[in-house]
């Protein structure tokens, strides 16, 4: 059993950054793939980046490269996601998610953290 926890979130103007920390805890935290994804209220989870297991390998949204960053410490079993240059558009509830079932890229991860939000002012 993996447990996430999501930090870092909050309010920043439009153009600012955050950087989102999941801490995750069990036996085999570090070995597992991990992603971010967002929701907006009454629409579909959104993928946003993913990384392997031994952060040699990164993949990113359209709408995030260029913007956002992730990485992970496997000595900490924290996964990051660096937000820079964000846009109001970037507000929404971000989750931290590991072992996916199939592709990075769907939201079909077997271990979620609660979320955290992120409000960007205009």
């Amino acid at each position: 059993q993996v447990q996430l926890v999501e930090s870092g979130g909050g309010l920043v103007q439009a153009g600012g950054a955050l950087r989102l920390s999941c801490a995750a805890s069990g036996p085999t935290a570090s070995n597992l793939p991990m992603g971010w994804f967002r929701q907006a209220p009454g629409k579909e989870r959104e993928f946003v980046a993913a990384i392997s297991w031994s952060g040699a390998y990164t993949y990113y949204a359209d709408s995030v490269k260029g913007r956002f960053t992730i990485s992970r410490d496997n000595a900490k079993n924290t996964v990051y996601l660096q937000m820079n240059s964000l846009k109001p558009e970037d507000t929404t509830v971000y989750y931290c998610a590991a072992d996916p079932y199939h592709s990075y890229y769907t939201p079909e991860y077997r271990y979620w953290g609660q979320g955290t939000q992120v409000t960007v002012s205009s």
